[in-house]
């Protein structure tokens, strides 16, 4: 005889949906791309970068770089457009040369590097992160070149297909 289908049965699925969901929100950047945080070939190399992509609170930026020859500095509007090194927000020195930065607020975020001549080289990143990815990721003085093809849409149809055989499962 068939059973219907219990309370706790829907309760677990629902729960699992929302950790998806939950999990596949926040998307990891990786500055650069591949070309990491270095002084980049022109000055508007990571503006050019960040204007492909919407930032939005939880998301993580990774910055790769080459220990002791970079660093990354969260500064001020101000010591961003004068790459100002003296007083940074937070600096985040590492020995192994991978920084992640969790993105935790809304509004403009501003790095730089602070070894001599890296920032004015263009080693410096300008991003304004949003509450739903409503806002574009940088000011509208960068047109956006057109966008690199993402992996992120494929993980969360993956985790979505894989949630979607589970729930069937524990429902049949």
């Amino acid at each position: 005889m068939r059973r219907g289908i219990s309370p706790v049965s829907i309760a677990l699925v629902a729960l699992m949906a929302a950790a998806v969901l939950q999990t596949s929100a926040a998307t990891t950047y990786f500055v650069g791309n591949t070309t990491g945080w270095e002084v980049p070939p022109n000055t508007s190399f990571y503006s050019t970068w960040a204007s492909q992509y919407t930032f939005v609170v939880t998301d993580t930026l990774v910055f790769n770089y080459v220990p002791g020859q970079h660093d990354v500095a969260e500064v001020t509007k101000t010591n961003y457009d004068s790459c100002n090194k003296t007083s940074p927000i937070i600096l985040y020195p590492s020995a192994t040369g991978v920084t992640n930065v969790t993105l935790n607020k809304t509004g403009d975020y501003y790095f730089i590097c602070t070894h001599d001549g890296h920032c004015t080289s263009g080693q410096k990143l300008a991003i304004k992160v949003s509450a739903n990815g409503s806002t574009a990721s940088t000011p509208a003085s960068q047109p956006p070149p057109p966008p690199p093809p993402s992996a992120a849409p494929t993980k969360i149809a993956a985790a979505f297909t894989a949630f979607m055989s589970i729930a069937v499962g524990l429902l049949c």
